[in-house]
């Protein structure tokens, strides 16, 4: 089978498994960044390499927003280097999961962001 950009692709994630049953989707930082301003979302699981909004750029847009910036955000990403933990713990990310991850590890950060909160 060859590659077609243009083919139906389906997304499969642990979001409902976690309990979650309203769980929406953005392509790119942008993306989320609109959909934020126009919903309550109570939580943002946001990868960190995307165009042309990276998610760093996002965090940072969220928190220069007087209506987002208490917004919970949990960083993902493939790279584990420790200047990058520090660059989004600084910017005010709450938690950070370095891929590849599995529901178990994603259920331990979101519970961690919400027990800091409490």
């Amino acid at each position: 089978m060859a590659f077609d950009p243009g083919m139906p692709v389906l997304v499969v994630d642990d979001m409902k498994q976690l309990g979650f049953a309203d769980v929406d989707e953005a392509n790119d930082g942008n993306a989320a960044l609109g959909m934020m301003r126009e919903t309550d979302d109570g939580l943002v699981i946001s990868d960190w390499n995307m165009e042309p909004m990276t998610g760093f750029e996002l965090l940072r847009e969220i928190r220069a927003d007087n209506h987002l910036s208490r917004t919970p955000f949990i960083m993902v990403t493939a790279e584990s280097k420790t200047d990058n933990v520090v660059t989004a713990k600084k910017a005010g990310v709450n938690n950070y999961i370095v891929k590849p991850f599995n529901a178990a590890t994603l259920k331990s950060k979101i519970d961690a962001v919400f027990s800091a909160a409490a």
